[in-house]
């Protein structure tokens, strides 16, 4: 009798191997984007590019947006998502993602220091103008030739290249119609690029989302000297009493930048916190 249980049991599982077998998963990759390897200062890097969903079933142009530090291991997947999170929640409109591997970070987003301490430290700075000409002339050009867009085109960065980003709106504002410096690194150079800034003078300038953390010393100082001198020409974000660090900066604030920088018609935003956390003189005044 028990010889005849176990046969009718392998007889049952040999008639059911072949439907188990046909409904094992099937694997496929994931693709998000692709890689365009290119080379500045001699170096090759990626851009790594996104494009927004329902790019290739319409014929409507999108803002590009740079995002510097963009490697696949540095900070491309974070912005994407954020970028994603923010469209779940209408907070800022659909763009073209372009995430700008670096390299050399401190050669290619700081200009020249002659603080002492800091050339010893990162003997390779001081090429962000090479940097900028070839985005300006080379990257910019290339992605508005391939890519279906808006005319607009921005930039962000955060820490070195949130100085970069600074220093571009500073030395060449119409390079990018928008700009984002996330806990940039205003104490390069003796805060040099806040000393210099132009007092505010009423010369027309694009949107500037500048942000501040726990930064502390001369960073603060530099970016406090800046708002001062620029009065109520761009967004200053000041998380200095909150839980934003230097180290989480991006995470933070970077949904921010982009409400305030591709702004929505969405009412529901600020009912659910979704807000920019922007203040001029003005409004910190009062």
């Amino acid at each position: 009798m028990k010889a005849l249980v176990f046969a009718g049991v392998a007889a049952a599982l040999a008639f059911a191997a072949p439907a188990i077998a046909q409904e094992a998963p099937v694997s496929s990759p994931i693709t998000i984007g692709e890689a365009v390897t290119v080379a500045t200062l001699g170096a090759e890097r990626s851009l790594n590019i996104v494009l927004p969903r329902g790019y290739e079933n319409s014929e409507e142009g999108y803002p590009i947006v740079l995002v510097l530090d963009g490697g696949i291991d540095q900070d491309l997947f974070l912005a994407l998502g954020i970028e994603r999170w923010n469209q779940l929640w209408g907070r800022s409109q659909p763009a073209i993602l372009v995430g700008v591997e670096t390299v050399d970070r401190q050669r290619e987003l700081l200009p020249p220091t002659q603080v002492a301490e800091e050339r010893e430290r990162y003997p390779t700075a001081g090429e962000s103008a090479a940097f900028r000409a070839w985005l300006g002339d080379t990257v910019l050009p290339m992605l508005r030739e391939r890519y279906r867009h808006d005319g607009r085109a921005l930039i962000i960065g955060e820490s070195a290249a949130g100085h970069f980003v600074v220093e571009t709106w500073l030395a060449q504002p119409d390079l990018f119609d928008g700009y984002a410096a996330l806990s940039p690194s205003l104490q390069w150079d003796d805060r040099a690029l806040a000393q210099a800034a132009p007092v505010e003078d009423g010369t027309e300038r694009p949107t500037l989302f500048l942000s501040l953390a726990d930064e502390g010393g001369d960073t603060e100082a530099g970016a406090l000297e800046l708002r001062e001198k620029l009065g109520t020409r761009f967004c200053f974000a000041d998380y200095r009493q909150s839980h934003v660090r230097h180290a989480n900066s991006m995470h933070q604030l970077l949904p921010q930048a982009l409400q305030y920088l591709l702004p929505t018609e969405a009412d529901w935003l600020a009912e659910y916190g979704l807000i920019t956390g922007c203040e001029t003189l003005e409004t910190a005044a009062d």
